[in-house]
């Protein structure tokens, strides 16, 4: 499995951490997982090149996997995932279109990979106006998360939120993404992905992805 993320830092502590921490659904079933861009510049990190830069992994990874005698409904053919968000990104649903024409798979945020994180503390339904500092601040003043960052600490800069801490996910993915799914519904049959806010579903990038049903 190869992954592509927005983010240098939050995104890549998340796949870290669920990989670390996750239930297997199939535990005999291995799975390899890798950042594929996080040497990436920034204008390599934004939703349309991410995908190009996917597509180019997922055409060789198909070969290798053909090679091998793997075939698409097989366990371990190879998956390919890009994870980004909204934020003020123009070209959101040119990248989504190229990746499903591909069989590329995408994790999306809108506005921001951070509504995922406050999911895990509590439902939120109201927009956010395509704003991420917006959810960035709320996910930082919800009771408890300044401690998980040292038992002392009361206040927590926007650098240091960017890494995530164990103490914030463990044990509530299930509240995070029940509240995603029911949130997700409101956007049902809307085509254009920029008018989904709010929105997330990582979720699917656990459970279908990396094989995990908790953490």
């Amino acid at each position: 499995m190869f992954v592509y993320t927005e983010g240098e830092v939050t995104e890549p502590d998340f796949v870290t951490y669920v990989i670390k921490n996750g239930t297997r659904k199939e535990p005999r079933h291995e799975i390899v997982c890798t950042v594929e861009n996080r040497s990436a510049p920034t204008k390599r990190r934004k939703p349309l090149p991410l995908v190009e830069d996917a597509l180019s992994k997922w055409r060789e990874v198909q070969r290798a996997a053909k090679k091998a005698n793997l075939k698409p409904d097989d366990w371990n053919w190879p998956q390919v995932w890009c994870l980004f968000d909204r934020d003020q990104h123009e070209d959101i649903p040119t990248a989504f279109a190229r990746a499903r024409r591909e069989g590329i798979h995408i994790a999306y945020s809108h506005p921001c990979f951070e509504l995922w994180r406050l999911l895990h503390y509590q439902n939120y339904t109201s927009s956010f106006g395509g704003v991420c500092d917006s959810a960035a601040n709320m996910l930082r003043r919800q009771d408890g998360f300044a401690r998980t960052y040292g038992p002392s600490v009361r206040t927590v800069t926007d650098q240091q939120a960017k890494h995530i801490m164990a103490g914030q996910l463990s044990g509530r993915f299930e509240t995070a993404r029940g509240h995603a799914q029911r949130l997700n519904t409101r956007h049902e049959g809307r085509a254009d992905q920029n008018q989904w806010d709010p929105f997330s579903d990582v979720w699917r990038f656990v459970e279908d992805g990396l094989d995990v049903t908790g953490y």
